[in-house]
């Protein structure tokens, strides 16, 4: 009964327009005074923000903030594929016959995920990373390879939660809500950036101007609130530094495994 209570009031307000408001005013003056609040409420290492607290000038300024130059080492060798956020590895592992499996319980297809794109065929015997951002992380997203961005989709869609709750007991949320695609051709094949809205996040937006030649660690997008990134690497193409990463947190710019061709 509780569940189903939860599932209900989180289906409510799960509508865009709520996303809105709350983002209308995180990005006005009057939620300025919220920020230190913020900062202390969920352990934010404000001494790793580029500017002090007192120079934010909204709410939004602030979780969008970048970090002081140097505070991340992005892994330098030319097959490493890094984690393109600071985040909670919730889901990894082979994709088997175009499924992931057993994402907090739940199985996903590559088609839907990618909302039928004539690319799905060329991550269907792939591999995935599931990186959930909670609201304590650094949300800016960057890029997990060296290489030339070959499309770019946004896929309209809910905002329901991507946390634990919301992965476990709300119905197929990565392929329901909003996605923002990076489709990405490197030295070994091709990688997708899965970028999933979620509740309270009023929009997912590409760091301008846009590029189409990228080197890995830069800038790619940012979220405004929590979220989610889906790595999804091509066939043949990936193998993990280690199998046993469900659960591990990660830091942008760090190895999570080797691109090879196939």
């Amino acid at each position: 009964m509780i569940k189903w209570l939860l599932r209900s009031m989180t289906e409510l307000s799960s509508r865009k327009w709520i996303s809105r408001i709350t983002g209308k005013f995180a990005q006005s003056a009057a939620s300025r005074r919220f920020i230190s609040r913020f900062a202390a409420t969920y352990g934010i290492k404000t001494e790793e923000a580029e500017k002090p607290l007192a120079q934010y000038k909204t709410l939004n300024e602030f979780f969008t903030r970048r970090l002081k130059p140097g505070l991340r080492d992005v892994h330098a060798d030319e097959d490493s594929l890094v984690s393109p956020v600071d985040a909670l590895i919730t889901g990894a592992g082979p994709i088997s016959s175009g499924t992931i499996v057993n994402v907090k319980g739940q199985d996903y297809t590559i088609e839907e995920l990618l909302n039928r794109s004539p690319r799905t065929s060329n991550y269907m015997n792939g591999y995935y990373f599931v990186l959930y951002l909670s609201p304590t992380d650094y949300h800016r997203i960057h890029t997990p390879v060296s290489g030339r961005v070959v499309e770019r989709e946004h896929i309209e869609g809910k905002v329901y939660p991507v946390n634990d709750f919301g992965l476990r007991h709300m119905r197929r949320v990565l392929s329901r809500n909003e996605r923002l695609i990076t489709y990405m051709q490197h030295h070994a094949g091709e990688t997708a950036v899965v970028k999933v809205g979620a509740m309270n996040v009023s929009s997912i937006q590409y760091v301008q101007p846009l590029k189409e030649e990228m080197f890995k660690g830069e800038e790619l997008a940012y979220f405004e609130f929590g979220s989610t990134v889906v790595l999804l690497l091509e066939d043949r193409t990936f193998t993990p530094r280690d199998n046993d990463m469900l659960g591990s947190k990660v830091r942008m710019g760090e190895k999570l495994g080797s691109l090879h061709e196939n």
